[in-house]
């Protein structure tokens, strides 16, 4: 019996990687006009005594009440039978509906189920498979439509409680409780990189609230009935010839990312990120930051390679080239400490804020260490390599 611990996506529980060292994603191309969503106000909810990050079971009965209507089921056809399901959520009273890009990934066929049992048709608007986002459009009657308020996922704070509602393996209209456990975290796209790897998505909220698959495209809430971000996949160890579990760790995108792409996709089907085009990790251990020359305490972006041809590599940023006593990870590259004028704590920040701050065409100024010296760099972003 196989046994096999991972990342699954909750959709339809397609396996992804986690490779770290990845290129950069970003943001669209500028235009005359920028595209915004419908403002959806925030629902009226009873509040405690305890504040806003402290449910009540009144509250939590209120809240699952008015966010529902707005939650649908997703069912996959192929061939005229259901081989799939997840969640989403309608956003607008056109008959938007957000849900996650693996969820409907190369299939053209989707039905549409609202709490209250009305079915629909729903059409493909557009896809971005480097954050997970993919948009639906149903025709149904202006009753069905409840769409739901986008909070900002920039004010979520580790430990506050949050909401979670989908269809967790059919089982609609399902709710749980649980808190923010982390931000910032990682996770490959569904695009891989031309050089090799994959692009990664940046700042995923971490949650504990239960979310399996059926969730994936459904809405993660905070306690005033504002999305947050989209479920999007879990962490799992286990036998996954017999089935994946909730272990209590999932990841959802981030409602900024959601609120800066949706627009594009509804008017162009697309939205074009930026690429400066490095490699790098998340993360290095005490003994590869000694091997790097780096100290304990590094705050910045070690630059592993710069692929040829690239943005990075016009910009005068230089990979490692010195052999280390780790396989694949040369010393001697660059540090990125600042992004015009951002500092930078780490990869994780670094890919949170070209995407949500710089589109194809932007000249970035970088703060370079390179040898103990600092340098500054201005580099062309240009869209990322299809």
């Amino acid at each position: 019996m196989r046994r096999d611990s991972g990342w699954k996506l909750i959709g339809l529980a397609i396996v992804i990687s986690v490779l770290l060292a990845a290129c950069i994603p970003a943001s669209p191309m500028q235009t005359a006009s920028v595209p915004t969503l419908e403002n959806i106000p925030a629902p009226e909810l009873p509040q405690t005594d305890q504040g806003k990050d402290a449910p009540s079971s009144d509250l939590l009965v209120s809240l699952y009440e008015q966010i529902n209507p707005g939650v649908v089921a997703i069912l996959i056809y192929s061939g005229g039978e259901p081989v799939g399901q997840g969640s989403g959520f309608v956003i607008d009273r056109q008959g938007h509906i957000l849900t996650n890009y693996h969820v409907v990934e190369n299939v053209f066929n989707f039905e549409v189920v609202f709490s209250d049992g009305y079915r629909a048709v729903g059409e493909l608007v557009g896809t971005d498979p480097d954050s997970d986002i993919a948009v639906l459009k149903a025709a149904v009657p202006e009753v069905e439509l409840a769409p739901l308020a986008l909070g900002s996922s920039s004010e979520v704070k580790v430990g506050q409680s949050v909401v979670a509602i989908g269809n967790p393996y059919g089982l609609s209209g399902t709710m749980t409780v649980g808190i923010v456990s982390a931000r910032g975290r990682l996770l490959d796209t569904m695009r891989t990189a031309t050089t090799g790897g994959n692009f990664s998505a940046a700042d995923l909220i971490q949650t504990d609230a239960a979310i399996n698959p059926g969730n994936s495209g459904g809405p993660l809430l905070n306690l005033q009935g504002e999305v947050i971000g989209i479920n999007r996949a879990i962490r799992t160890n286990g036998d996954t010839d017999s089935g994946i579990f909730n272990s209590g760790l999932g990841f959802v995108v981030p409602v900024d990312i959601v609120k800066r792409v949706v627009p594009y996709l509804i008017r162009d089907g697309h939205y074009d990120y930026p690429y400066l085009g490095i490699t790098s990790s998340e993360e290095f251990t005490l003994p590869q930051l000694q091997a790097l020359g780096l100290p304990p305490d590094m705050h910045g972006v070690y630059v592993i390679t710069v692929p040829k041809g690239t943005p990075a590599e016009k910009a005068g940023l230089l990979g490692g080239t010195e052999t280390t006593s780790f396989s694949n990870l040369l010393a001697g590259g660059d540090l990125i400490t600042t992004v015009n004028g951002h500092a930078i704590l780490n990869y994780s920040d670094f890919l949170s804020y070209l995407v949500s701050n710089t589109s194809p065409g932007d000249v970035i100024d970088l703060v370079v260490l390179r040898g103990g010296k600092e340098l500054q760099l201005k580099a062309t972003l240009v869209a990322r390599p299809q």
